[in-house]
């Protein structure tokens, strides 16, 4: 099972410079993330860049992970 605090260190090393926080239950997870790449994004775009993190494992062990994104 996924913990916030694997998501957590994932993403902030999936995306350098970023930060994140998750909450969740070990299935759906939620995650507000900043990072100076977002900058001139499309929130498409950075919620894209934050999905690739995880590849495959979204929708499987990583059942659902809802995003909120700023720049930083």
């Amino acid at each position: 099972m996924a913990t916030n605090e694997e998501l957590k260190e994932r993403i902030e090393a999936g995306i350098p410079g970023a930060r994140a926080e998750v909450s969740g239950d070990g299935h759906h997870f939620e995650a507000v993330v900043a990072a100076p790449q977002f900058s001139g994004l499309s929130r498409i775009a950075q919620h894209r860049l934050v999905y690739d993190v995880f590849g495959n494992e979204l929708g499987d062990r990583i059942h659902a992970l809802s995003l909120q994104t700023k720049v930083q």
